[in-house]
């Protein structure tokens, strides 16, 4: 868990428009704006395609799909659907760098920012079912002191409250508001203990227990509890529990490398001047930064839910989940968030398991069905600081997720 970056770090100067970073948080982000802007909740999980999907969702489909989320300004788009036998759909659209002719490639890496969230909630579930922690155990108990200060009590704040992000912990992550500021800060990079520190300058969201909103730095201090836990980096422990056992071999921290593995896509952001910038060269906070392909996060996602992480009775805990903030709405219809996982609503009955999130210019939503027999990773290489362009981007690509999941006669074809 621990950076190699010195307790000197440069730190950003305080502003008030800081919390509307790129990357970092991008849920949160999108969740805060939402808040001040007052926009409507009612947004349905399709793109306004018929709820019940034509039959045999397949590679046109898919094809058809991706190319409609690239014509919303995305620069490229990656997806890749794993059904019930094994058989993948894939398909890419757009570019891989913006002014090129170069394709994105289908196999291509990106970061999976939040998604990262649901590997950290596994090794927690893993530790708490072996007793070296329990759910109900207090910040206190492993991080005496941590967390104090403008009304945040870590004696007030359990393990569970951490996962389901109702410890009302407030998030202050670093970002960039500008192009400019990107360049400058773009290789700063922060330890655990500072990134919490930022969040202690803040009153709490809501007293602990009483309320949900998305935090990012609860999960910076789960990571800091599994180090206190088990001895070793947090990181060491999603490589050995879930990486090797699911052969997840493209799956990588890149640590204080600011590139990517090739090949991939770049990551761009619009900010708010309206310039489309090449974010993809940054430093990531480490639970933000695992860089993935789809093809691993479809095998998370399958091993997961298909029983191969989890016992059957720490899973429950897992799908255990409660309400998201009315100001989500607008990104998770129907969304319940349980223990790193959230639960979303099908348009064709049931509902499904995902965890999406957003890094440096790259936005990555997925999904499974309930047994984890069926998956959908799409990604996108283009985040954008207007409220309206996020929401409609969000709209299309869970769109595919729901069509993607919802049919399965693919599935008894391939049997």
């Amino acid at each position: 868990m621990r950076s190699t970056t010195p307790a000197s770090a440069p730190k950003h100067r305080p502003s008030q428009q800081r919390h509307r970073r790129i990357g970092r948080g991008w849920l949160a982000v999108a969740a805060a704006a939402l808040g001040t802007a007052g926009v409507a909740t009612a947004v349905q999980p399709s793109d306004g395609a018929a709820a019940t999907p034509a039959p045999g969702y397949q590679q046109d489909e898919l094809r058809r799909d991706t190319s409609a989320l690239q014509a919303l300004g995305i620069t490229g788009v990656q997806a890749r659907v794993t059904t019930a036998s094994g058989r993948d759909l894939v398909s890419a659209a757009g570019v891989a760098v913006a002014g090129t002719n170069r394709p994105v490639p289908r196999d291509g890496y990106f970061r999976m920012a939040s998604t990262g969230k649901a590997l950290m909630a596994t090794v927690v579930l893993q530790l708490a079912g072996e007793g070296r922690l329990s759910l109900g155990d207090t910040v206190d108990r492993w991080l005496p002191g941590v967390i104090d200060g403008k009304g945040n009590d870590g004696r007030k704040i359990t393990v569970r409250r951490l996962l389901q992000s109702t410890s009302g912990l407030h998030d202050d992550l670093p970002g960039f508001d500008t192009p400019q500021e990107y360049y400058r800060h773009r290789y700063d990079s922060y330890t655990p203990e500072q990134i919490v520190a930022r969040a202690m300058r803040h009153h709490p969201d809501f007293q602990p227990g009483t309320g949900w909103s998305y935090s990012n730095t609860g999960y910076v201090v789960l990571g800091m509890i599994v180090e206190k836990a088990t001895g070793r980096p947090w990181q060491e422990e999603v490589e050995s529990r879930i990486l090797k056992p699911l052969g997840m071999n493209h799956t990588y921290l890149p640590g204080t490398t600011s590139t990517l593995r090739r090949p991939h896509a770049d990551g761009y952001h619009v900010f708010a001047s309206g310039e489309r910038t090449d974010v993809t060269e940054q430093i990531v906070p480490d639970l933000g930064g695992y860089v993935s392909t789809t093809a691993d996060v479809n095998r998370f996602f399958q091993g997961l839910l298909g029983g191969e992480l989890l016992s059957e009775a720490r899973m429950a805990e897992m799908k255990d989940t409660v309400p998201v903030a009315e100001r989500f709405e607008a990104f998770w219809p129907g969304g319940r968030y349980g223990l790193g996982l959230v639960n979303r609503p099908l348009t064709c009955g049931g509902s499904y398991w995902s965890h999406q999130g957003g890094e440096a210019g790259y936005i990555t939503l997925n999904g499974a069905t309930d047994d984890g027999s069926r998956t959908v990773t799409v990604s996108m290489t283009t985040s954008f600081h207007d409220l309206d362009e996020t929401i409609r981007q969000q709209k299309a690509a869970s769109g595919l997720v729901d069509r993607a999941l919802c049919d399965t006669s693919g599935d008894r074809q391939d049997k």
